[in-house]
């Protein structure tokens, strides 16, 4: 534990007493003594942040207070830390920078570790929200609902939706969003009922309807939520939804697209649309698997701080990989790659960070055809760091008895920002679809059957046969958050395969 020692004066005084034996008045004179008193004070966490981001944070140059002159002496340090006894606060307010929108934090760390395999405490629901026109009321709707989940038990389904929790009706102020009851959904009550709502005459009435749903610890989805083949006049067409770019779902990937090769695949519908991101080494396989395995092109570059470039002498550069890797058990199998030149990719706004990758990455080499809405705009990575100063605080699931028993907090800042084989980076406000269409909350369709909108518009665009549908859409959904991107730390793009941590270690502030 980090110390502080306080030097505590103690006041000089007079003792006056009298001799008995001539009433003579002697006075003693105590000398003052100065005495050092230990003063334990706990700023190890903030120690932790200020370390981390001084030599890691993207926006490090652009932080007063994390300047590498912003201390003359290692007391001067301490002080400063001493005098932010909060360290959240002192991360929120002093650390981050004001254009950050997706640094985030744990106290306990192995809450993101789970968080980035897949690993969640859940009902299972998984829902978009959005804002009853003219109100401050907030609707809800059933995006999916995760296989083997409490919800999957229940009465509630894909295009369900629902208005309140517990009798009390949700919102959030168009004025001010953080002014809203949305806890009431993400908060710490395990167990909760929805209050259903249908559509009556286009619009959201309230019905009678309650689901109640139950989350447990550990529940663990299944990133390949749907994966088939689907025929239309002479076109194989492969449909993959994939919802987390998930270490150890490289070997999954793999197989299906074997078998799309196995049943004839020449085109194919990649669904990132509730995909928010997750391990930039996943996005590499996955783009492998679409266009192919030459491992001397470039998929993307991380451009970091100043500190960090100069330390690496050049961009990171990360390419088309040729095998699944041995990461979380993966086989180093050979990649099943259907070396397409056209992709047709549905994302939307729940689609970030390695799912816009994927997009970005591929642009320059094949034609990617971006069929929904606007996505995120997620163009950077982060890191999970731990306080392992050794291993340069980088977490290490091999060194986890390295990390500082008295600190368990996990942070997770920007760390660098991607950018492709063209030098494209910028789309920080989201990526614009070719071919735009909302989700319809009066036709969500169900997901994977060729009459789901997204996916018969696409293979609409496949066949070039128009169909039944003329994907009017009445209710847009309009999504102003949901399930996943509520949480900023579902929104990642982890690089944690990106940093040589050797040449690196954090050293104390001298």
């Amino acid at each position: 534990m980090k110390k502080i020692f306080l030097s505590l004066l103690c006041l000089g005084f007079v003792i006056t007493s009298c001799n008995n034996d001539d009433d003579t008045v002697i006075e003693e004179e105590v000398i003052e003594t100065p005495e050092e008193e230990e003063v334990i004070v706990d700023i190890e966490v903030q120690n932790f942040f200020w370390q981390t981001l001084n030599l890691y944070y993207f926006w490090q140059g652009d932080v007063p207070d994390l300047a590498d002159d912003r201390f003359d002496t290692q007391i001067a340090y301490d002080e400063y830390l001493n005098e932010n006894d909060d360290p959240v606060d002192l991360l929120e307010n002093k650390l981050l920078f004001s254009e950050d929108r997706f640094t985030f934090y744990s106290d306990d760390y192995t809450e993101l570790v789970n968080s980035s395999a897949g690993v969640s405490k859940s009902n299972g629901l998984q829902f978009g929200l959005g804002r009853i026109s003219g109100t401050d009321e907030v609707f809800g709707f059933v995006e999916y609902i995760v296989k083997n989940s409490n919800a999957s038990g229940q009465d509630i389904k894909r295009g369900d939706l629902f208005i309140g929790v517990d009798g009390q009706t949700l919102f959030s102020n168009r004025e001010n969003p953080a002014d809203n009851n949305l806890d009431l959904l993400f908060g710490d009550n395990d167990t909760y009922s929805l209050n259903m709502a249908e559509i009556v005459d286009g619009g959201i009435t309230p019905s009678d309807r309650k689901v109640t749903l139950t989350k447990s610890e550990g529940l663990v989805e299944d990133p390949i939520h749907v994966s088939k083949v689907i025929t239309s006049g002479d076109k194989k067409i492969g449909y993959l939804m994939y919802n987390q770019f998930v270490s150890g779902s490289e070997n999954a990937l793999n197989a299906v697209f074997s078998d799309f090769i196995a049943q004839g695949v020449n085109d194919l519908v990649l669904d990132l649309r509730y995909n928010p991101g997750g391990r930039g080494s996943t996005a590499a396989v996955l783009s492998s698997l679409i266009k192919g395995t030459n491992t001397s092109d470039l998929l993307y570059k991380t451009v970091y701080n100043a500190k960090l470039q100069a330390e690496f002498g050049s961009s990171t550069e990360n390419y088309f990989v040729s095998t699944t890797g041995t990461f979380d058990g993966n086989a180093n199998a050979p990649l099943n790659t259907l070396n397409l030149n056209r992709v047709y990719i549905i994302a939307a706004e729940g689609s970030a960070s390695a799912s816009e990758l994927v997009m970005v990455g591929l642009a320059p080499y094949i034609n990617v055809v971006h069929i929904g809405g606007t996505t995120v705009g997620k163009n950077q990575g982060s890191v999970l760091f731990v306080d392992d100063p050794e291993g340069g605080n980088v977490y290490d699931a091999e060194r986890v008895e390295n990390i500082n028993p008295n600190v368990q907090w996990g942070l997770q800042p920007i760390i660098s920002q991607v950018e492709n084989s063209a030098g494209f980076t910028d789309y920080v406000d989201g990526l614009v679809p070719d071919i735009e269409l909302p989700e319809d909350i009066t036709n969500l369709g169900v997901l994977g059957n060729e009459n789901e909108p997204l996916l018969a518009r696409a293979i609409q665009e496949i066949t070039g046969v128009s169909g039944k549908s003329n994907f009017e859409v009445l209710l847009p959904a309009n999504v102003v958050s949901s399930s996943k991107l509520y949480n900023p730390r579902n929104t990642v793009l982890l690089l944690n395969n990106s940093i040589p941590i050797t040449k690196i270690p954090v050293t104390e502030k001298k």
